[in-house]
């Protein structure tokens, strides 16, 4: 038994010394040489095995955007499949419509804008079909046919508006429960906030589930569903990373924990905002958002409990006005430039990819928060804290039935 170790040790005292032959670098390098010779030599043999593909063409085309104009319907379209596509002929309602296109053949994720000459009536439902040159047709829906806002100055006035009502004022609402909050026993605390980890978790699944939803109107050639989870993941590891240097400083300027926790919490508000943000001008830019008193009264109910997930954290050392002022900024504020970017120039990928932004930065605050809701036995899910997850599920539940977008 000690030969065999004794000649495994030799063994392997006799690599290390041939590996250290040679400079760390070109070990590094070898791998990837090996692999580019590989390339070269299948591009060379003119792939083997990867013949000309048989069969019927595979035809996909994603509406990604849709302008309507008197007299004018127009598409901006994505080549999603692998093959060519060329638009021969387009449908509007069963009959065939005058069009003109930059470039009929898009090749594998090119774009262009189609632009159909057509009358439509304000209100009335199309239903528009591309007709490819192979006969297939890809079929896109207007539910309701409004004139495209142009993009002046009274329509970006008209967005910001609509972003303070239902982002920035609601959240300030939200925030004048810390005079509360600072009054109330420290278990009853606990139970606070653990209702806020459940409000943050119920913006996590429902921007998840929005962001999957809006991904599927939009390119799969793009990542689809996964750009979701590829934003979720990439906020994630950022705020760890903010949490991490924000940690750093608190170790040098003294105990502030719950202000940085707010901080983090106002930044992932502030994220699931942007998307609803761009939710909101979206729908405003194709007719679809009921502008009326009920809607905002709606948002406003929904939002509020926002404010209330931000002061939590700083009940026992509560902030000056002006950086409270500035946290509920943070929250509220992204809900205006999500508009902008919603109502202007809406792309269904980079919304799946923001929405799920918004979830991973929800759900590393939900990891900061939960050492707040242990129990003395260092408990996080006793009857009180599940009690406050549950209520505070309800509460935004109850709340979204208000909103009709």
């Amino acid at each position: 038994m000690e030969a065999r170790a004794a000649t495994e040790a030799r063994a392997a005292a006799e690599a290390r010394a041939s590996a250290g032959r040679y400079p760390a670098w070109v070990l590094g390098v070898i791998p990837l040489a090996l692999i580019a010779l590989a390339l070269a030599a299948f591009a060379l043999l003119d792939g083997p095995g990867l013949g000309e593909r048989k069969g019927p063409p595979v035809e996909e085309l994603a509406v990604e955007r849709t302008v309507l104009e008197p007299g004018r319907i127009d598409l901006t379209v994505r080549n999603d499949g692998p093959d060519d596509v060329t638009i021969a002929q387009v449908i509007v309602n069963d009959g065939f419509a005058d069009f003109a296109t930059g470039d009929r053949t898009l090749a594998h994720l090119d774009t262009t804008k189609v632009s159909v000459n057509y009358h439509w009536v304000e209100g009335d439902a199309y239903d528009i079909q591309l007709l490819t040159s192979t006969g297939a047709t890809i079929s896109h829906e207007i539910p309701v046919a409004v004139e495209t806002p142009e993009a002046d100055a009274g329509f970006y006035g008209l967005m910001a508006l609509l972003g303070i009502y239902v982002g920035v004022i609601p959240v300030a609402l939200g925030m004048l429960w810390l005079p509360f909050v600072r009054r109330i026993d420290p278990a009853w605390l606990r139970v606070l906030m653990a209702l806020t980890v459940g409000l943050l978790a119920f913006l996590a699944i429902d921007a998840t589930l929005e962001g999957i939803e809006v991904a599927g109107e939009g390119s799969r050639a793009l990542g689809g569903a996964s750009l979701v989870l590829l934003g979720g993941i990439t906020s994630y590891l950022v705020l760890s990373g903010v949490e991490a240097w924000l940690q750093s400083r608190r170790r040098q300027a003294g105990p502030a924990a719950g202000a940085h926790v707010a901080l983090l919490v106002a930044i992932a508000i502030g994220l699931h905002n942007l998307g609803e943000g761009l939710a909101i001008g979206s729908a405003y830019a194709v007719g679809a958002l009921a502008l009326g008193a009920f809607l905002v009264i709606g948002f406003a109910l929904h939002n509020t409990t926002e404010g209330l997930a931000i002061v939590a954290p700083v009940a026992q050392r509560p902030p000056r006005l002006r950086r409270l002022a500035l946290l509920g900024l943070i929250a509220g504020a992204p809900a205006i430039l999500g508009a902008w970017i919603g109502a202007s120039a809406f792309n269904a990928s980079v919304a799946a990819f923001l929405l799920g932004v918004g979830a991973g930065a929800i759900v590393q605050v939900i990891q900061q928060l939960s050492p707040s809701i242990r129990d003395r036995a260092g408990r996080a899910l006793h009857p009180a804290s599940v009690a406050g997850i549950l209520a505070g599920f309800g509460v935004l539940y109850v709340t979204s039935l208000l909103i009709s977008v």
